[in-house]
């Protein structure tokens, strides 16, 4: 099981919390849970409604969208933040390639953490725009 440190840790590794001070932080943690996945086991479904922003601490997950396999994250990285901002269905499935523990951070948490702190929701604006680019990128080079 992580600890409180590992997880502050891994907190400060993700660039939408890096306006934030300690103290901030360990509120966020605080209002946040570990989770532990099987390996195999889906952690999010693509097409349904999500309500969680989840952050790797420990272990791998695969990321299947339309049924193919198309990133591996590991500790440090996230996901779940575009559906926990706007309440739509996932964009994509993340099944746990190995034993993953997750720091999950439900929506009715995050968004007075984001409204009291701007820093934060700038940053998060800055992340999606550049998922979005890439997204772009990606359809582009495909119709060429």
């Amino acid at each position: 099981m992580t600890s409180k440190s590992e997880g502050l840790a891994g907190l400060q590794t993700v660039p939408i919390f890096s306006a934030l001070s300690q103290d901030e932080l360990e509120k966020v943690f605080d209002l946040a849970r570990v989770v532990s996945y099987e390996e195999g086991r889906s952690i999010i479904t693509q097409g349904e409604t999500g309500f969680g922003f989840h952050l790797i601490l420990s272990g791998s997950a695969l990321v299947v969208r339309g049924g193919n396999t198309v990133a591996t994250l590991g500790p440090g990285d996230f996901f779940g933040e575009m559906s926990f901002i706007d309440d739509q269905p996932r964009s994509a499935s993340v099944v746990a390639e190995s034993e993953v523990e997750s720091l999950v951070l439900g929506g009715w948490e995050f968004k007075p953490l984001l409204r009291g702190h701007p820093d934060l929701a700038w940053k998060l604006l800055v992340h999606l725009t550049g998922r979005l680019r890439e997204e772009q990128s990606s359809v582009d080079a495909a119709t060429c």
